[in-house]
């Protein structure tokens, strides 16, 4: 890794700051991330964990590494390894060299893929811990206090595009099912008009025939719903 030049670093900023109002998938946000990072600062290999909240584990999300090995490498539990530590602690950490560090969990891949350096720093959002940026160099480096600042604020500027778009996907979600949930809701007050159905048995009806179809309720719904209109020429 060279030292970095800061118009580069200020464009990497740029670049992810973008990503948080933007409409990309999350997967292609990691990624950006990841290969804006690698390509400032010169690394081998940058990699983002994030934690799993059911499983309590951290999995690898994101790489712009070609390696199966490396992308197939196992969660981590919390405290467990240099990454799984950086997230305990919410501080950065610096290792040297990560062949002949003991705590570091994956010496034989770092091996393999002539890995040296690593600096591991938390995603921090609201105060809360969401996964670990891994930054990677192929030779002995020693990452500087404005280095460490940089991936830090990327780091964290990732932790805030993640939570955004986790709270987008939340809020789409709701309005999805309430949007359902009416077209349900009218679809029963039409079953029971036009058929003299109680409330019971219109909405059995509508998931019987959801079921026998495979088809969502809310399709079914949106099917009654269009015959009625279309009949009664609205």
């Amino acid at each position: 890794m060279k030292k970095s030049n800061i118009n580069k670093e200020i464009e990497a900023l740029y670049k992810i700051s973008s990503a948080i109002t933007s409409d990309m998938y999350i997967e292609d946000i990691l990624k950006l991330i990841v290969n804006v990072t690698a390509e400032v600062f010169k690394s081998k290999i940058c990699s983002i964990f994030l934690y799993d909240e059911k499983e309590k584990v951290l999995k690898i999300r994101a790489t712009q590494a070609m390696s199966e090995e490396y992308l197939k490498k196992p969660p981590l539990k919390i405290g467990e390894g240099i990454t799984g530590k950086v997230f305990e602690t919410k501080k950065p950490m610096i290792v040297e060299d990560v062949r002949k560090e003991k705590e570091y969990k994956f010496r034989d891949i770092a091996i393999k893929e002539g890995l040296v350096s690593m600096l591991s720093v938390p995603m921090i959002v609201k105060n809360k811990t969401i996964g670990v940026l891994n930054v990677y160099t192929t030779h002995p480096y020693k990452f500087t206090e404005k280095e460490i600042e940089i991936i830090s604020s990327i780091a964290n500027q990732a932790a805030i595009v993640i939570e955004n778009t986790e709270l987008l996907v939340k809020t789409k979600i709701l309005e999805e099912e309430l949007e359902a949930r009416k077209k349900i809701e009218k679809a029963k007050g039409i079953l029971m008009k036009e058929e003299n159905l109680s409330e019971e048995q219109a909405y059995n009806k509508i998931r019987k025939y959801s079921m026998n179809r495979r088809i969502s309720m809310k399709e079914v719904a949106e099917a009654i719903i269009l015959t009625y209109e279309i009949k009664k020429g609205k």
